[in-house]
């Protein structure tokens, strides 16, 4: 009897495991608040090298075409 229990508090957890973690891999693959497995108000901090908008704006400086500076 208590091999039948614990063979399903194992199966359990690992259940529990395998779902949470592809509720967190679901998620990455998508930025903004709105996904369903992120808390309100949290949002993912880039680096300045893997911020799409800041490597864009050093290639257009590279290239001379931002006249800003």
């Amino acid at each position: 009897m208590y091999m039948l229990v614990a063979i399903a508090v194992t199966v359990l957890v690992i259940a529990l495991a395998w779902r949470g973690i592809g509720a967190r891999a679901a998620g990455q693959g998508q930025s903004g608040g709105g996904t369903p497995g992120q808390r309100p108000g949290r949002t993912r901090t880039l680096a300045p090298d893997d911020d799409p908008e800041f490597l864009n704006e050093i290639q257009r400086k590279l290239r001379g075409e931002d006249k800003s500076s």
